[in-house]
């Protein structure tokens, strides 16, 4: 069984994340409401099979792979059944059929999902218009896991197949790297199986690399990356980090990411040697995490704060945290099984 993770785009006007920063002294609550799935694993409208990557939209619509039924589906916040908008046609290589699909987002200019069509070894665009049906294909022949895209559109795609991640204009089927792209390995160049990425306002990537149990930070034009969280071996000490996945960084350049064998997620501060817990961490059981894979975090204009994460139980719930100054924000979590 493998067990991947992620942390999907954030949301502002553009589309890169602007929000404001969690406070370091934030309390989280550790129980959940579910707000998709939770009725099992299936396939029918109300239920998930295996869901991976999510991107949330403006007004709180939550898209996401359904990776084990192969489609995107979306939610809306408060409903109990969500509607498949891509795929939903079986496995499959056909226009209309997806395969595995790991990571989605949506391009507002062209109101259109972006999705990793992993196992077609593809990338390709949906148009969110009703009556579509069938998508067309972006980039061919890539070992694609994540997907980010910055405030000018250009589209970040991780290859876990050449350990390196590429940027893209729309339209582009080459694409430059932007980190990596030297082979697999352990060194500040390589990379190790990366998954989930995250690309900030300054067109800097951040990269789970996920065999290398570390986070990575590439500057733009930069030929190596800087380890910033994890890279002391795979273990569960504040300073270690196992197989991370999810990751979202905020102005600060602080890092939350889903420390997937470790069952929690973490906060790294920006130049911290070691990390803090602020969800799971006490293994298995009621009220923890099971292999945490990813999450979201999007601001509404109310000040709430969102991050989602999915259970083993193949739901997504919320989670709420509190500062000290009584400032109230709602978290969702994302964890998923993929076997």
């Amino acid at each position: 069984m493998e067990l991947a993770l992620f942390f999907i785009g954030q949301i502002s006007l553009q589309q890169s994340p602007v929000i404001p920063n969690i406070p370091a002294d934030a309390r989280w609550k550790q129980n959940g409401a579910t707000v998709a799935g939770g009725h099992g694993q299936g396939s029918a409208t109300n239920q998930l099979n295996e869901p991976f990557g999510l991107f949330v939209d403006d007004d709180q619509t939550i898209v996401i792979a359904d990776w084990g039924n192969e489609r995107i589906i979306q939610w809306k916040m408060g409903d109990t059944n969500g509607q498949v908008v891509a795929g939903g046609n079986g496995r499959g290589k056909r226009l209309d059929q997806l395969n595995s699909p790991t990571d989605v987002l949506i391009d507002k200019e062209t109101d259109s999902l972006i999705i990793c069509d992993r196992d077609n070894r593809r990338v390709v665009r949906w148009s969110r218009r009703s009556g579509t049906t069938q998508g067309e294909i972006l980039i061919n022949d890539i070992n694609c896991w994540g997907l980010a895209m910055d405030d000018q559109r250009y589209l970040y795609i991780s290859d876990y197949g050449k350990h390196e991640v590429r940027r893209y204009q729309i339209g582009d089927k080459n694409g430059t790297i932007v980190v990596g792209g030297n082979g697999k390995g352990a060194g500040l160049n390589q990379l190790n199986f990366p998954t989930y990425i995250f690309v900030d306002q300054q067109q800097t990537v951040y990269v789970s690399d996920r065999d290398n149990h570390r986070v990575m930070k590439w500057n733009k034009g930069a030929k190596e990356g800087i380890v910033v969280a994890g890279g002391q071996g795979e273990g569960n000490a504040l300073t270690q980090l196992s197989n991370p996945h999810g990751l979202f960084v905020d102005t600060l350049g602080t890092i939350y990411v889903a420390d997937l064998g470790n069952h929690r997620v973490m906060r790294w501060p920006k130049g911290a040697k070691q990390g803090t817990v602020i969800v799971g961490g006490n293994g298995e059981g009621a009220n923890q995490l099971h292999w945490p894979i990813g999450g979201f975090i999007t601001t509404e204009k109310n000040g709430i704060r969102y991050i989602l994460l999915l259970n083993k139980n193949l739901f997504i719930s919320t989670y709420l945290f509190y500062t000290y100054q009584d400032q109230q924000f709602v978290i969702h979590v994302q964890v998923c099984i993929n076997q």
